[in-house]
């Protein structure tokens, strides 16, 4: 677990993308204090420090933040999910109403199989490779990934370098950013260091049945996504935007995937704003 921000302030936990971990890319410190956020990462099941969970699905994510929270002494926080880590914010929104006070999913994929949607529609080669041999049978998708992290073991640099002709022009403004790039090295690299089970484990889950209905979420919930998004394609965001009792969903006309880490400190006085502001 990695906490950052204002130590006394209103607590959010932050879900990694995929594959990530804890020390994903965040808001900087003194954009926290100003906001008045105290930060909470952890690694899911399989990445970074933490063991693996074999046959997680999307909804565990939920009993793991509540966990955590028991621990820290926290009754009620805000969740706010990045990429792979968006659907998992949203479990916890939909299975911890008593506790979420608000939650937000950053360019996230919506299940698959969701009804009107073609799922694949827009999306990099890539993706649609791994997400195809994950549909397939674990040992499949490892045998895809599992090599890919051991080159990300080797040279933690070499998995944005292999996305390079999969990024639009706004991902590469981002990404050539040295420190938003440093900090997707060391989250990689980190995630990564043991093994490829966390990725693997993720994409399968991600693929799966979730366990949860977003259709069931009652608390306040924000869907934001770049429209140019190759990785997970904008028409994931406006099934759930369309699916999330009163969601709010934000389409920005040409953002995209890592468009999501500029607009991230933006949101965040929006998922602390107090009841007396009509927030949860």
């Amino acid at each position: 677990m990695e906490e950052s921000g204002e130590p006394k302030g209103r607590p959010v936990f932050l879900l990694h993308g995929t594959p990530g971990c804890r020390l994903g890319p965040r808001p900087r410190p003194i954009v926290l204090y100003q906001s008045g956020v105290r930060l909470i990462a952890f690694d899911r099941p399989g990445y970074g420090e933490s063991d693996r969970k074999s046959g997680r699905t999307v909804a565990d994510a939920a009993a793991d933040v509540a966990a955590i929270a028991d621990a820290l002494g926290l009754r009620r926080f805000a969740v706010l999910g990045r990429s792979g880590g968006g659907p998992h914010a949203l479990a916890c929104a939909a299975l911890l109403p008593g506790r979420v006070t608000k939650a937000a999913a950053l360019v996230p994929l919506a299940p698959h199989g969701a009804d009107g949607l073609d799922w694949f529609a827009g999306m990099t080669a890539s993706n649609v490779a791994e997400f195809s041999a994950a549909r397939r049978s674990v040992s499949v998708v490892a045998g895809r990934l599992g090599p890919a992290a051991e080159r990300i073991r080797e040279d933690p640099g070499s998995h944005l370098a292999g996305l390079l002709d999969e990024l639009t022009d706004a991902d590469r403004k981002i990404i050539g950013d040295v420190g938003i790039r440093r900090l997707l090295v060391s989250n990689f690299a980190e995630g990564l260091r043991s093994s490829a089970a966390g990725w693997v484990d993720d994409v399968i889950a991600l693929v799966t049945p979730w366990g949860f209905d977003p259709g069931t979420i009652s608390r306040p919930t924000l869907v934001w996504h770049g429209a140019e998004d190759r990785f997970s394609p904008a028409g994931h965001a406006a099934w759930l935007g369309e699916r999330i009792p009163g969601a709010r969903l934000i389409l920005h006309p040409g953002g995209s995937h890592f468009s999501a880490l500029d607009v991230l400190p933006r949101l965040l006085p929006w998922l602390v704003e107090s009841r007396r502001n009509g927030s949860a």
